[in-house]
């Protein structure tokens, strides 16, 4: 009973910034677990080397080329793949920039945009844009990547930009599951900590960042990729079919300091 809640058996899940890192992994979770996921990213080689390295597992994914800050292509999509495949049970709002070290006074009009308009509009047009399929149908799962930036401070890196576009994404994301959740559909987030991946690879050659970092984190470590895919799962699943609203902190205990 308990394991078959996790299974996703014919769900259809589409991924933002599905190519790599944590959105790969997510997309590797879900497809594991018997949904037929799609790839949706800005950058088609790198969706597409995503794609082979999964088909090389014995996953067959779909790619298609959507940027999240275009509303318009945003809406297409959402219609394409309802079109194909009838319907979509689980979206991962995963795309998203950081553009850290600028201390806030510096920081130009173009920078703050950007960020915001990837992190926090580009989530909400997704959830716009499938969220009405799914309340058409009366169920669905969706699961936004938030940070524990939308609860702290982070140092020593400035990035107030990017703090506050995360703190968005968690108020949205309990606004859509107040809004909808008497609709069928579960509206949840995920607020993880650092995590190993080539781009904060850096940190290890910084002192101060890693003692910050790392030192600041009472499991003494990043987090990893599958980690958050694993979080994931369980929220896009039945198993966590009680939960909307929620923000899980998988941080390895950082908040808790």
């Amino acid at each position: 009973m308990y394991l078959e809640k996790l299974r996703l058996d014919g769900k259809v899940a589409l991924v933002t910034g599905g190519a790599q890192s944590i959105g790969l992994a997510t997309v590797e979770a879900l497809a594991e677990a018997g949904a037929k996921v799609i790839i949706a990213d800005r950058d088609e080689t790198v969706a597409k080397a995503g794609q082979a390295s999964l088909k090389a597992k014995g996953y067959d994914v779909d790619v298609v080329v959507m940027d999240v800050t275009d509303s318009a292509r945003v809406n297409q999509v959402a219609d394409d793949v309802v079109a194909k495949h009838g319907k979509i049970d689980i979206l991962v709002n995963n795309a998203g920039i950081a553009r850290s070290m600028t201390p806030a006074e510096t920081v130009t009009d173009e920078h703050w945009l950007n960020v915001i308009d990837v992190n926090l509009n580009g989530t909400f047009w997704c959830c716009r844009a499938f969220g009405n399929y799914m309340l058409k149908a009366g169920s669905g799962s969706i699961v936004n990547i938030g940070s524990m930036s939308g609860f702290i401070v982070n140092k020593p890196q400035e990035q107030a930009f990017y703090n506050a576009s995360k703190a968005g994404v968690h108020h949205l994301t309990k606004s859509l599951a107040a809004e909808w959740g008497s609709r069928g559909v579960r509206v949840n987030a995920v607020a993880p900590t650092y995590i190993n991946t080539p781009l904060t690879a850096f940190v290890k050659d910084d002192p101060k960042m890693w003692d910050a970092w790392v030192g600041g984190t009472p499991m003494g470590r990043m987090g990893e990729t599958d980690e958050i895919a694993s979080v994931v799962h369980f929220l896009a699943s039945d198993a966590a079919s009680l939960m909307t609203g929620s923000i899980v902190s998988a941080d390895g205990g950082y908040t808790c300091w």
